[in-house]
């Protein structure tokens, strides 16, 4: 079985691996937090968020605070599992002599 059999296509973009990255490390992260950390627009965040809840890696949960809409998110089991394959699989790419 080749290394790269367990990179897994949906991480490609740096988006979707800059939100599992906080999402890894943190319980949830809200819309505006990835937006400020991953420095990308509105509609950019929301589709790749979209591909990920997609793929069954995230969950996404619309509340309110206060009068205000507050969207969060974070990773689920499948979603910890399968990041954790794509970046051991990209280490030992790394550092196959």
């Amino acid at each position: 079985m080749s290394i790269i059999n367990n990179i897994n296509k949906v991480f490609d973009h740096r988006i979707r691996l800059g939100i599992m990255s906080i999402l890894m490390v943190n319980e949830y992260a809200d819309f505006n937090t990835l937006k400020e950390l991953l420095g990308t627009t509105d509609g950019n965040l929301a589709s790749h968020t979209k591909a990920l809840e997609k793929a069954e890696y995230i969950t996404i949960e619309k509340q309110f605070i206060g009068r205000k809409p507050n969207t969060r998110y974070s990773t689920t089991q499948l979603g910890e599992a399968e990041f954790k394959k794509h970046i051991d699989a990209l280490e030992k790419l790394i550092h196959k002599q």
